[in-house]
């Protein structure tokens, strides 16, 4: 599914963040991480070495104090609607509802026709198996509920390029594996959006299970301590020796 083409780079980015009474805190410093079209890209690393700031910088959020982001072809100067975050703690509105809350990427776009939009979200929600709890609110949602309302609103804007930050790290075991599940089939099958995903994740057998790269970050600013490929067939089995090895080594790589 991968092919040579990138999709986004970051070209040598240094992000220095403000404190207060003048002080600063250099989180990344000529990092440089491309990612392929077609492809799901792993970063791991310990807490505080950047990992939620380089998606934020891949998303438009932040800009970087130095270096650039090329995303399909062109330099990123803020963010787009073909680039889309899901955050670890899903940040849905709560006086609106499922239906509003999938809906709002949309509200501004002039390309789509009210109707389109319509169909764009009650498409989604069926996908998502929320079909019924169009009217609900987020706090008559279960936190998997919760994330999947999430999931749909990062993809209705039919994104290029979907950004993962810790996004199953809030759920029970058995609902962050049936969501997991969801993406990588959503990502495999050409017909959905996005072309590639980048996720951040504190859980190695996660990543390993979805990745086709993992990028293993350290040290404080963060660089590049190894990239490592995964050419595990798909569906994976945690239960072989080909995992364990694999996750052993990324384990001890951050270790």
């Amino acid at each position: 599914m991968s092919s040579p083409e990138p999709l986004i780079e970051m070209r040598d980015v240094t992000h220095v963040y403000s404190l207060r009474r003048g002080t600063s805190l250099k989180v990344i410093e000529n990092l440089s991480i491309l990612v392929k079209y077609g492809e799901f890209l792993g970063i791991v690393g310990p807490s505080g070495c950047g990992k939620s700031t380089i998606l934020r910088i891949m998303a438009g959020l932040i800009k970087p104090s130095s270096g650039v982001v090329i995303f399909r072809g062109a330099v990123l100067n803020g963010t787009t609607h073909r680039i889309s975050l899901m955050h670890q703690v899903p940040p849905l509105l709560p006086w609106l509802t499922v239906y509003e809350n999938i809906h709002l990427p949309l509200i501004s776009r002039s390309d789509l026709t009210e109707e389109e939009k319509r169909i764009k979200v009650s498409q989604l929600i069926e996908l998502i198996e929320l079909t019924g709890y169009e009217s609900a609110y987020p706090y008559e949602l279960s936190g998997g509920m919760r994330q999947r309302v999430a999931l749909a609103r990062a993809l209705v804007t039919d994104p290029d390029l979907l950004l993962l930050d810790e996004p199953f790290s809030n759920l029970d075991p058995l609902t962050a594996l049936i969501l997991s599940r969801e993406i990588e089939y959503m990502w495999l099958e050409s017909t959905l959006p996005p072309a590639s995903v980048v996720m951040v994740s504190h859980d190695i057998d996660e990543v390993v299970m979805l990745s086709d790269r993992v990028i293993v970050l350290g040290g404080r600013p963060a660089r590049i301590l190894a990239e490592v490929p995964i050419e595990m067939k798909r569906p994976r089995n945690k239960k072989t020796d080909e995992f364990y090895t694999l996750v052993d080594q990324i384990y001890s790589l951050i270790s």
